[in-house]
């Protein structure tokens, strides 16, 4: 049996030093030989955040079709969450396999990918609350005219500003949480995330790892 390896790893920098890389490489290395299979190519996706481009994807999926080969993947575990992955394979119609999970069948993929659509639905259904609710305890989330309240603010003023940034925070950081509960863990991801739910910095600004780290850091 011929195969085709897919890997992920998180960061430009993390695909560089192969942390992380060979293990699933280990694992995919491992299967294959006890198979008596033969690895005839290995993609490696860099992800960036969440981002729905998978161009090594495509080409292991492409390279599958053309050589009637088989999708080989280490692990389940963070790609049963992305919508992307299960529905590219699902759609091209190849043989999968995953190394800690090798009985898992087209049934299962449609399961997960029904798991993970519910998920993102959730997600969205959550934050949108936590910003309703956090807008009832009067919390602002964004503040346009930051920059004048900056610079006119007096010591009280400057007492209420750092009451409603603490408010800011205990509203954000479960918003957070549940992104990263949805497989989103980079501080660029949430970033990303947080800017297509329409959520806004304490300064009324978009979102930037920076400002994520700071946000986690305070904890």
């Amino acid at each position: 049996m011929n195969f085709i390896a897919y890997y992920r790893v998180s960061t430009q920098r993390q695909g560089q030093s192969g942390l992380g890389l060979e293990s699933q490489q280990s694992v995919v290395t491992d299967y294959i030989n006890r198979q008596e299979g033969a690895l005839l190519h290995q993609y490696t996706e860099v992800e960036s955040g969440k981002n729905n481009n998978r161009p090594e994807l495509a080409k292991a999926l492409q390279h599958c079709q053309l050589t009637n080969s088989t999708l080989i993947v280490s692990k389940l575990d963070r790609l049963s969450r992305d919508l992307h992955f299960l529905s590219s394979v699902m759609q091209s119609n190849i043989k999968f396999i995953c190394c800690d999970q090798p009985n898992s069948g087209p049934l299962v993929l449609q399961v997960l990918a029904a798991v993970a659509e519910e998920e993102r639905r959730a997600i969205s259904t959550r934050t949108k609350l936590a910003l309703k609710e956090a807008k009832k305890r009067g919390v602002e989330l964004g503040n346009p005219n930051f920059n004048e309240v900056r610079n006119t603010c007096t010591s009280n003023a400057h007492a209420q500003f750092m009451t409603n940034t603490k408010k800011y925070r205990e509203a954000i950081l479960p918003v957070i949480e549940n992104v990263k509960a949805a497989g989103i863990t980079t501080l660029k991801g949430i970033a990303d995330e947080l800017n297509r739910l329409g959520f806004k910095s304490r300064t009324g600004k978009q979102f930037y790892p920076s400002t994520v780290r700071g946000l986690i850091g305070q904890n």
